[in-house]
């Protein structure tokens, strides 16, 4: 029978072999945390490798990324669909085993953790979700949410403000079945921190609100304890500080940073195999090992003992039950296609002259009804935002509620709602500025890279925010968003089009979504029932005229402009079609016969939107023209500074016959 020195030299064999297979890679910390990934996920860790989505597994998030062959590894081990094969491929392309963990890729990784920080931060919203969830569907005799969040996390994650700003988050909260394990060894790619991290982290975690240990990381009956005494503490989250060696087992290489990010080097892997007893060929697992680590009966017996639980819950509580699978399933309620038309329907018939942020307040609370998965928020922004509306109830330690404020804190609100959408069961949304869209760019990034639903809030859009100044107003932060591959961006021109936009991006499933909205008042209009299926496709004819000589391109608080130089044109005798073009991507994806019958070819185009020219090149060529700003703003009234940087009907005319 394997020793659990065996199971843990397991790690350390197969995590050096890829990564010397590879000639690239991080061996240091997966051979470090050895122990401390042994006693989590062989003993704590309630998981089922042969049904990887389990809805109330613990969740386990590697934050320190670049140590991916420590989850490739226990991944095999535990039986997970990830095979030795794989691991041979590791770090090549279309390999399951990526250089760092990649959600979707290898079945058992919950999140894509390659920017150091986020991981911790996605690991505050998966312990969010669970609370939020345990709330909402628990019943007295039938907890059915009942799960723990585990992260490892190293020196880089807590270095990287976004650590800060979630960790800080989760204190306040009280997120007592969080629980993370920092790996304090001490060296990062440059070598001995002490020259640039001297953090008393412990301090700095109990400053948080955190329930804080330290451990030796290689003693595993003292992991085990701290693990037993950070569940006991049911009101705060837990941080354990392991101190560790990195590269552990190599003779020449541990404890420096020469095993951080790089392969060991022949020479040094026959010397770590002697260190540690460990006399197999590469890639190669006795079966004794195997038996010690195989995690796949006692999983299924996790599970099966829940869904009897389930069971008793779907009979007691038959509605929550269908609610709850409904919303782990990532399905839309039966009757939304019908009610949600009606929304549409009902805005479109007020035709309010309003802000598009208003419009957007409005249609959540029009939307919140259909859907209690809905978590809002604002990075302290709430009522500039206009985020929440009476329906939502703000989360506190106590008592979870539906709406979240996150304090200033932009970039942890983006990486904390992604781990809330990954966990399941949560829709979340969250505002902020659209300047301040710089400050969680990454996170949003990460919001599209791995699929995930969530929803941006960016208000006050543009020059037209007036008085606070270039600071905070946005230039190149549209298109900016437009370029991350399954984003979609709507800048949208009225009430009804935001209407549309928040429905688009509620059924949208593979990627996030930025609401672009203005700060001042957009003018009220009245749409035709048959453009709400136009506005759908993110860019539709506005208003025309039989053979357009030229095609006015628009969006958002400049679609208004558009339609005034058109009727002056028109009324001159030059033929003028307006486009409205809330969403470009969207639009990008329609078949190119729609896109044809929207903006004709050979016809020449303007393009005019408050933001930087460059990105309407795509839709207008070198022959059409743009009406944009190419500089930064300046502080003054809104009205006045569109009509300083040439947002004028006068300017805009003068654009189009200079292209004719």
């Amino acid at each position: 029978m394997a020793t659990r020195v065996d199971l843990c030299n397991a790690i350390r064999a197969l995590s050096m072999d890829a990564v010397q297979k590879a000639n690239s890679g991080h061996p240091g910390a997966p051979m470090g945390m050895a122990e401390i990934a042994e006693v989590l996920w062989n003993h704590n860790l309630s998981h089922n490798p042969t049904n990887p989505q389990w809805a109330n597994r613990d969740r386990f998030v590697l934050s320190n990324g670049h140590g991916s062959m420590l989850i490739y590894s226990l991944l095999h081990l535990t039986g997970y669909d990830v095979t030795i094969d794989d691991i041979k491929t590791f770090r090549q392309l279309h390999s399951r085993c990526a250089g760092h963990p990649e959600y979707g890729y290898a079945p058992g990784v919950e999140t894509t953790t390659g920017p150091l920080g986020q991981g911790i931060a996605n690991g505050v919203g998966f312990a969010m979700a669970e609370k939020l969830l345990a709330n909402q569907f628990n019943k007295p005799g039938h907890d059915i949410v009942d799960h723990y969040t585990y992260v490892f996390l190293g020196d880089g994650c807590m270095m990287e403000g976004v650590s800060h700003e979630a960790c800080a988050l989760a204190g306040t909260w009280g997120l007592g079945k969080l629980v993370a394990f920092w790996d304090d060894n001490g060296i990062s790619i440059d070598g001995h921190i002490e020259g640039w991290y001297t953090d008393d982290t412990a301090g700095r975690f109990t400053a948080y609100g955190w329930h804080v240990q330290s451990v030796d990381g290689h003693d595993q009956a003292a992991i085990q304890a701290a693990i037993d005494a950070a569940k006991k503490v049911t009101d705060k989250p837990s941080l354990i500080c392991c101190k560790t060696i990195i590269g552990k087992g190599s003779p020449n290489k541990s404890g420096s940073h020469d095993c951080h990010g790089s392969a060991l080097g022949d020479a040094e892997v026959a010397a770590t195999r002697a260190e540690i007893g460990w006399p197999h060929e590469p890639f190669v697992i006795p079966a004794d090992v195997y038996a010690g680590w195989d995690q796949k009966v006692k999983g299924a017996k996790r599970e099966a003992d829940w869904n009897e639980k389930f069971a008793a819950y779907e009979k007691a509580f038959p509605a929550e039950a269908a609610e709850f699978k409904r919303r782990m399933n990532n399905e839309l309620p039966a009757n939304w296609k019908a009610e949600t038309d009606k929304i549409i329907a009902a805005i479109n018939e007020k035709a309010e002259g309003v802000a598009s942020r208003k419009a957007s307040q409005n249609a959540i609370g029009a939307l919140a009804p259909l859907l209690p998965e809905f978590v809002g928020g604002s990075a302290d922004l709430t009522g500039s935002n206009l985020t929440s509306t009476g329906s939502f109830v703000h989360v506190d330690a106590k008592k979870p509620g539906n709406y979240i404020s996150y304090g200033v804190r932009e970039f942890g609100m983006a990486a904390i709602m992604n781990g809330m959408a990954l966990h399941g069961g949560i829709l979340p949304f969250g505002g902020t500025f659209h300047m301040f869209s710089d400050y969680m760019k990454n996170g949003m990034r990460m919001s599209a890279l791995m699929h995930q639903r969530v929803i941006y809030v960016l208000t006050h859009d543009s020059i037209g925010q007036g008085e606070d100044g270039p600071t905070h107003q946005p230039v190149e932060n549209t298109s900016g968003l437009r370029y991350i591959p399954r984003m979609d961006v709507w800048r949208p021109a009225d009430a009804t089009e935001t209407t549309v936009a928040w429905v688009a991006a509620v059924e949208k499933k593979d990627g996030p979504t930025s609401l672009v909205l203005s700060r001042q008042n957009l003018p009220g209009i009245k749409h035709d029932a048959k453009d709400f299926d136009a506005i759908r496709k993110g860019g539709y004819v506005f208003s025309d005229v039989a053979g357009a000589q030229v095609i006015i391109i628009a969006n958002g608080s400049e679609l208004d402009l558009a339609v005034k130089a058109a009727a002056e044109l028109n009324a001159a005798g030059t033929k003028v079609r307006v486009v409205s073009m809330p969403s470009t991507n969207v639009f990008d994806r329609q078949d190119q016969a729609y896109k044809d019958s929207v903006l004709t070819p050979g016809v020449k185009r303007v393009a005019v939107e408050a933001a930087h020219p460059d990105f309407w090149r795509k839709y207008v060529g070198l022959e059409g023209a743009v009406v944009g700003i190419d500089t930064f703003g300046e502080s003054a009234p809104g009205g006045a500074l569109f009509k300083h940087f040439g947002f004028t009907v006068e300017n805009v005319v003068n654009t189009v016959k200079s292209v004719l």
